[in-house]
């Protein structure tokens, strides 16, 4: 029965994640153009390994940026000389990072307001 409890907190917090991936990936190339195993490693090490982004959820995020105009790729060599496609903010994506920053933070301060708002009697 446990198991089931877990599998369905598994389904949340992809869910969560599904609706901010877009917004999570172009945070990750903001600095730097990077590689898909490069952003993945970066989401977790910032979120202190609680996002998980699994290959299978990067790459159609990715091709969906790129289709969008907010990331282009090109091809370079790894620091290991492998070759792989690495993926840079665009202009367009520095606006739209931007906007659904400031979205996500006004959404944020919103749900913790009425998470911390005192019960009270009425």
């Amino acid at each position: 029965m446990a198991k089931d409890r877990d599998d369905g907190l598994d389904r949340e917090r992809d869910e969560v994640l599904q609706g901010t991936l877009d917004m999570l990936v172009l945070r990750a190339v903001q600095l730097e153009p990077m590689h898909g195993w490069g952003i993945t490693e970066r989401i977790e090490q910032w979120s202190e390994q609680v996002l998980q982004v699994g290959q299978g959820t990067l790459y159609p995020a990715l091709y969906r940026l790129e289709r969008q105009g907010l990331i282009d790729s090109a091809w370079h060599l790894t620091e290991n000389n492998r070759r792989a496609r690495y993926y840079a903010l665009t202009p367009a994506g520095r606006r739209h990072l931007a906007r659904e920053t400031h979205s996500w933070e006004r959404m944020s301060r919103a749900i913790n307001q009425v998470l911390t708002a005192s019960l009270r009697a009425e």
